[in-house]
């Protein structure tokens, strides 16, 4: 009797590229986020480092609460992206190390099988054959042959349908803690970042202007430097 295949109906070639774009894009998101923070304070810095702050004591005290807030920034930003790679991309990595032992102990499976069903096909060919002597001794030595072969593959069988279904059921326990630990480093982020950025709108706010009045303010302020003599006009 030929064996069964018993086909193990997990997808690991999926799993394994989900997992992986999944740690690849964690980390292109905590790469373009220390990149944003970083260009913040560089942009915060050269406003410093801009000659009206010399000339302006109010330019100069809003330019350094904004580098100060930028810096602020950058200091959490840098807490939550360690704590992202600690609880989650670390995790990921490791968890992907998982699949290459997943996947040969499936080939060994399937190799396995290969070699069952090659040495039952012999026995049942001898079986077919006329009951001579010689073909007795053959069947039996063929049955000899195959008895470890069969005793091997459904071992290896065995040991997949065990553990595959826990390997597969165990995903969301793995992965739970590590979204629930993405989460709270992004709300401690962001409500860091609420609070810098209010004390920073109390500190340099102070006309309390709406973003409308702030446009047509500087496109006065633009119209003016237009009308000068010295600007060519476009």
């Amino acid at each position: 009797q030929q064996p069964k295949p018993y086909l193990i109906g997990y997808n690991q070639d999926k799993n394994t590229d989900q997992t992986k774009k999944l740690h690849k894009d964690m980390k292109k998101s905590t790469e373009a986020d220390i990149a944003m923070s970083k260009a913040a304070v560089k942009i915060s810095g050269d406003l410093l480092s801009n000659p009206l702050c010399e000339q302006d004591q109010a330019f100069l005290d809003s330019m350094t609460a904004l580098d100060t807030a930028m810096k602020r920034m950058d200091s959490f930003n840098q807490e939550k992206v360690n704590q992202i790679s600690k609880t989650v991309i670390d995790p990921l990595k490791k968890y992907s190390g998982v699949f290459p032992s997943l996947n040969m102990a499936v080939k060994r499976r399937e190799q396995a099988l290969q070699d069952y069903r090659r040495l039952q096909s012999k026995v049942e060919k001898y079986e077919e054959k006329e009951k001579t002597g010689p073909i007795m001794v053959k069947l039996h030595q063929a049955r000899e042959e195959l008895r470890p072969v069969r005793e091997d593959f459904e071992a290896k069988n065995k040991q997949l349908l065990d553990e595959m279904p826990k390997f597969y059921h165990s995903r969301i326990d793995y992965f739970q803690p590590s979204f629930e630990a993405l989460i709270r480093a992004q709300v401690v982020y962001f409500t860091e970042m609420h609070k810098i950025f209010s004390e920073l709108t109390d500190q340099i706010d102070q006309a309390g202007m709406t973003d409308e009045q702030r446009e047509r303010e500087n496109e006065a302020k633009l119209n003016e430097l237009r009308a000068l003599s010295i600007v060519a006009d476009d």
